[in-house]
Order: C-alpha cells, then structure tokens, then sequence
C-alpha cells in the first residue's frame, strides 16, 4: 500500500519571463506585464508530495521534519528573496517560468531523497495558477 505524504513552504521571488532569442515586441506579446523589464515577484506556494510504502517500524513514508529540512536547505534558502534571472544560476539561461521553476525543483530536490520514494512538486504561483511535475 503507497501513501503520499506533502509538505508545503513558501518562497517569494521576482522574475522576467523573457526570450532574448525574440524581439521586444515578440516578448511583449507572448509573455504580456510578466516581461516587465523591471521584473515582477510572486509568493510561492510549494508543495513536494512523496509516494511510498510506510516503513514498517516508523509508520514514515518519509520523516517530515527530514523533508522539510531538505526543502528549506535545497529550495528556500537558495530562492527565497531572490531574482531568479539575475541572483539564481538555474535560471541564468533558462526562462523562469512555472513550468521550469517546478522541473528545475523536482531535480534538485530528487538528488535528496531516496529514489524508491515517488517525487512530485505543484507550485503554486498565484492562487488560481499552479503546475504539477512530472504530470502523471
């Protein structure tokens, strides 16, 4: 029997959703005030779900002060108060989206726990606009 067990945190970050391979108009276009060159910030809510058998002596599927520690450590700190364009070097080159902010998350965060357990992130960068990784 798998359970899945989630932690929430929240981050506060500004970016620029820009293609320098485009022209401004382009950008402004496709990406509309997120590509206000003076960046724009959002309060993220992160949610990281883990799927697993409970272990058998601990009832854990993960400890969940262990895993809030790693989010804190590999996450939080890392992009909390941050421009992600200009202050982070995952998003030096690749444009901070949600979309990107999540799959960029799901690798960092895989490194640190145990690759039986599933891994799954939903980042929330409004209410009403979220993205899960991977999708299934």
């Amino acid at each position: 029997m798998k359970v899945t067990v989630c932690r929430k945190e929240q981050f506060n970050a500004a970016h620029r959703l820009h293609n320098p391979k485009w022209s401004e108009e382009k950008n402004k276009a496709v990406f509309g005030k997120c590509n206000n060159e003076y960046y724009h910030g959002h309060n993220y809510n992160l949610i990281v779900k883990v799927t697993g058998e409970p272990d058998r002596e601990t009832g854990y599927v993960i400890d969940m002060k262990h895993l809030s520690s790693i989010i804190h450590e590999q996450i939080v700190k890392r992009f909390d108060h941050k421009n992600l364009n200009l202050d982070t070097e995952e998003f030096k080159n690749v444009n901070p989206t949600a979309e990107n902010m999540a799959i960029v998350f799901w690798e960092i965060l895989r490194e640190h726990i145990d690759k039986t357990l599933d891994l799954k992130i939903v980042l929330y960068e409004t209410e009403r606009n979220f993205v899960e990784y991977p999708s299934n």
